[in-house]
């Protein structure tokens, strides 16, 4: 008999999408992703080579400035009109040590498809006081965006890039159980 599988929903009130980028060499401009769905597949209750799908509304970015935000939905950027969502499937979920996990999979930005690798660390679990057991994850990485065609940039005074090239991601994810299905 095969194990069940259990699937595992994002928990949008309590999940974050985050990123920063160098601006003009010397600070990071941060923004987040309003909203963004997925789900978790594991067999049983362990996490070790779960199925991780994630999908991130383009349109929902937020830098808190309206004029950047849709600087960054043109096609100076992510084209949101023509690739309305980013898209993460993973290929790998390992356990490396302890709470460590590395997660490689495929990420979808502007049309592009290109294997990444993210470092996760599980938080653990907790009831949330109505029944429901929920996990807790930190996902973190870069990403180059010149890998995804957004190579737009500006020189500063100096003659240094204005944006950087490498997004550092982090997004606090919160799961909780869907149904559970006898394979």
């Amino acid at each position: 008999m095969m194990a069940s599988t259990t699937t595992w929903a994002i928990d949008p009130m309590h999940s974050d999408v985050l990123f920063k980028i160098k601006h003009l060499v010397i600070s990071n401009v941060t923004g987040s992703f309003k909203k963004f769905n997925g789900n978790v597949v594991s067999e049983g209750d362990d996490f070790k080579n779960a199925k991780v799908k994630f999908t991130i509304d383009v349109k929902s970015i937020d830098t808190n400035q309206a004029q950047r935000d849709g600087h960054l939905q043109s096609g100076d950027f992510f084209e949101a009109d023509l690739y309305p969502e980013i898209t993460f499937e993973s290929t790998s979920f390992l356990n490396t040590n302890g709470s460590d996990y590395k997660m490689k999979g495929n990420l979808t930005m502007k049309g592009v498809t290109k294997p990444v690798e993210l470092d996760v660390e599980y938080g653990g679990s907790e009831d949330n006081g109505h029944g429901v057991i929920k996990h807790g994850f930190e996902v973190t990485g870069i990403v180059n965006r010149a890998e995804f065609g957004m190579s737009w940039n500006k020189l500063t005074d100096t003659g240094g890039l204005g944006l950087g090239e490498n997004i550092k991601l982090m997004a606090n994810i919160q799961l909780a159980k869907l149904e559970q299905e006898a394979a």
